[in-house]
């Protein structure tokens, strides 16, 4: 469109900037077929991805849709606890790192956090967060949440998650999985998203489609009841319930049909499978983090990053130690792969000579 700036190739800097996958633009534009459909989620396309989800969640699965992961967060958090009850989540969960406050303003619930080595909790890791239960003075924890796959890229395996889970409710806590990118999770695991739910434990899912090319479709999946959850209040209260609600649910039966979600998530995966693979091959480049699903993690000199992201936008992760993220998505090429991995070895060269002149000066000032 003539005045609106777009990139020239694809990006590494998140899934949220890639398109929305063409299946569900087609879908979208079939529920827009010019009749009229009951409003708030009374239509036949909301029925049927509620079908579809609970196929794979199984029974008792209960069903809300939302318009962003955050929303999601909120909503579902919100109907497993009470302002003096805490969340247990990893520092860099995006509950605590990358949400604004969201959780603490809207829920008034404290976050207690603590550190991981591969952004995953274990029951040893929540058991040094959880105390003071029953004493007024302390704020009590309740809820665990985690993030699958997490916010470095690592994956819980089905048995870690139930462990953690096991341990939870053994200690009265909860288990909320945020997951914004559960499809690359279970494409990583070659299993269904299914297995996350409650056969693992998990109460509630954050159930996040838009990085798996949909567009501002989320849900909110729980185990649970209405009556003990009060979720379509809060979903309400919350601002998060669509009046035109069948454009949000058919987005989830485009990508529940003909397993739309695994073909994007497994061609995501592959793509960062192939970029870890080629930067780590490139010397002085070292990954931080094993590449599990579609995140990679890497330590780059200042100077790389900077001339980089002029040509491929991305984040840097973490100031203090060089550290990138680069993240592929649905629509990722092996040519944008390859393309990206040759520019980098390009400027790494660089770099090098530059600083092997540089220490070769500074042996001859020496000498």
């Amino acid at each position: 469109m003539e005045g609106v700036p777009s990139t020239a190739r694809h990006t590494f800097a998140s899934d949220n900037w890639a398109g929305v996958h063409p299946e569900i633009l087609d879908a979208v534009a079939r529920a827009n077929d010019g009749s009229h459909a009951p409003a708030y989620g009374a239509d036949p396309w909301t029925a049927e991805a509620h079908r579809l989800l609970a196929e794979h969640f199984g029974p008792g699965t209960h069903v809300y849709f939302a318009f962003n992961g955050t929303g999601a967060n909120v909503v579902g958090l919100q109907s497993l606890l009470r302002p003096f009850e805490a969340i247990v989540c990893a520092d860099s969960a995006h509950i605590n790192v990358d949400e604004c406050g969201a959780p603490e303003r809207f829920l008034g619930s404290k976050l207690l956090t603590v550190s991981t080595p591969d952004g995953k909790l274990t029951p040893s890791l929540v058991a040094g967060l959880v105390g003071g239960i029953g004493d007024e003075h302390h704020v009590q924890a309740k809820v665990v949440s985690i993030t699958q796959s997490t916010e470095v890229g690592t994956v819980y395996s089905v048995d870690e998650i139930g462990a953690l889970a096991e341990w939870a409710h053994a200690h009265d806590l909860l288990v909320h999985l945020d997951g914004a990118r559960i499809a690359n999770a279970a494409a990583a695991l070659d299993v269904d998203f299914g297995v996350f739910g409650q056969s693992a434990g998990v109460d509630l899912v954050s159930f996040g489609g838009t990085k798996n090319g949909a567009l501002g479709a989320e849900a909110v999946i729980t185990f649970r009841g209405e009556a003990e959850t009060g979720l379509k209040f809060i979903r309400k209260q919350s601002m998060q319930l669509s009046s035109k609600m069948r454009f949000v649910a058919a987005q989830f039966v485009a990508l529940l049909t003909d397993d739309l979600w695994l073909r994007s998530a497994r061609h995501a995966n592959a793509m960062a499978s192939r970029l870890g693979l080629g930067a780590s091959a490139v010397p002085g480049v070292s990954l931080v983090y094993p590449v599990q699903a579609n995140g990679v993690f890497a330590v780059l000199p200042p100077p790389v990053t900077s001339a980089l992201q002029s040509e491929y936008p991305f984040y840097l992760w973490d100031e203090s130690t060089g550290v990138v993220r680069w993240m592929t998505s649905f629509d990722t090429t092996e040519a944008d792969v390859d393309g990206f991995v040759a520019r980098l070895a390009e400027l790494m060269g660089v770099v090098g000579c530059a600083v092997g002149r540089a220490v070769g000066r500074a042996v001859g000032r020496a000498g």
